[in-house]
């Protein structure tokens, strides 16, 4: 009868329960998407506008076995603010990984921040590598990371501020190396010893650094060293004692030459570059670079042969002055001796080390021969390191990142 009326309720009766269909269906879109968006930590809850699908996983990851943790996620306008924009003013130097920054929190803290480059060397995967490690890691000797920024193209990784900034940046300069004297300068060859003691030993996971030298101890208010840079390192189970690769990374002279020829690392490749680094502190001199004094291409063959000749005194830094602890200065420079000899096994671990520079008139042993890279290191692939420092990688053994451990 009337035809008008039955039409108009079949398309109330159609559109109305469609529209309320699609009405919920947009609703609960919107709601997980704004979810999956938010990052929660301990200090509140933060927008991640953008983040890669990988890094996400790797975070989601990292929030299920650390929800306990302080680890944050950073809003990238927060770090452009505290670092007035990413200014001239407020960056520190630049290394592989990108630029590194000074910035400034709202509530005051001081905050150091590496901004991945986007033509970087190092990338992503060290990027991953550094929030699923160090974030694991609480030693006072470590460089502590507050969190990170993921946010399109930036990434970032957000550090406690070092006032004193790395270590070379005093011992390789005639003026500022007065500033180490020798009590400090003991006190940052303990504290990076007990740090290295505890990657190997005493944390959650056997972690080898593959990269420690002079620029990657950094020093806080009261000069106490920090340990950074995790970007290289690796994680061995309780039962690996080494592993093989055959991509060699590190920095020219503090690479053990297992790790150059065979691309065998260890904890007692760490401790190789533990040596060297301390006979850098004991002498003020660079190990790479120093084949012009002498015939010795490296600090390691000039420091053993003084050593031998029983003219160490000739090593130690003028700007110590001669009022030092010559027993103390002596047990250092034979410690680090014993961590450069040419054969990993003759090399101590750092337990040991850490019990002969904290005993008196404990008997040690007499260095052997150490490492003098008797075999030539060709075709290096040079690329910057912290604050300019080069870094190298060898060619000619750089095939893939695969890594068998034994």
């Amino acid at each position: 009868m009337f035809p008008g009326n039955n039409t108009t309720l079949w398309v109330v009766a159609t559109v109305v329960p469609v529209s309320l269909l699609l009405t919920c269906f947009l609703a609960c879109f919107l709601w997980i998407r704004k979810r999956r968006r938010r990052v929660t930590s301990m200090s509140g809850t933060v927008s991640v506008p953008t983040m890669s699908m990988e890094m996400e996983q790797v975070l989601k990851l990292w929030r299920i076995e650390e929800s306990d943790s302080e680890f944050s996620i950073y809003d990238f306008d927060q770090i452009a603010d505290a670092t007035d924009n990413f200014s001239d003013e407020h960056k520190l130097g630049q290394g592989g990984f990108g630029p590194v920054y000074k910035g400034e929190l709202p509530g005051g803290l001081e905050i150091a921040i590496k901004r991945l480059s986007s033509c970087s060397v190092q990338g992503l995967m060290e990027f991953k590598n550094e929030i699923q490690l160090i974030a694991k890691l609480q030693h006072t000797n470590l460089v502590r990371l507050l969190g990170c920024c993921v946010q399109a193209e930036e990434k970032m990784l957000i550090y406690e501020y070092m006032h004193n900034r790395s270590l070379d940046f005093f011992i390789f300069d005639d003026k500022k190396g007065k500033i180490l004297t020798w009590e400090r300068r003991f006190r940052i060859i303990d504290g990076v010893a007990q740090g290295l003691l505890y990657l190997h030993k005493h944390s959650r996971l056997r972690v080898i650094h593959r990269d420690l030298k002079a620029s990657n101890i950094l020093l806080d208010r009261d000069m106490n060293p920090k340990i950074s840079d995790f970007g290289m390192a690796r994680i061995f189970c309780s039962n690996v004692t080494e592993a093989n690769t055959t991509r060699v990374v590190g920095t020219h002279g503090y690479i053990a030459p297992e790790y150059a020829s065979e691309g065998l690392f260890s904890i007692k490749s760490d401790v190789f570059s533990f040596g060297v680094l301390l006979l850098e502190i004991i002498t003020g001199k660079r190990t790479a670079g120093f084949y012009q004094y002498g015939k010795f291409f490296n600090l390691t063959g000039y420091a053993y042969q003084l050593w031998q000749d029983g003219r160490w005194h000739e090593l130690v830094d003028p700007a110590l002055g001669d009022d030092l602890p010559v027993p103390e200065v002596m047990k250092c420079l034979q410690v680090a001796l014993l961590c450069v000899q040419d054969s990993a096994d003759d090399r101590p671990n750092m337990s040991e080390v850490v019990a002969m520079l904290g005993s008196e008139g404990i008997t040690m042993p007499e260095p052997r021969q150490p490492a003098y890279y008797n075999v030539r290191i060709s075709n290096l692939t040079v690329s910057s390191g912290s604050f300019g420092e080069s870094s190298c990688r060898i060619s000619s053994i750089t095939l893939t990142d695969h890594e068998e451990g034994r």
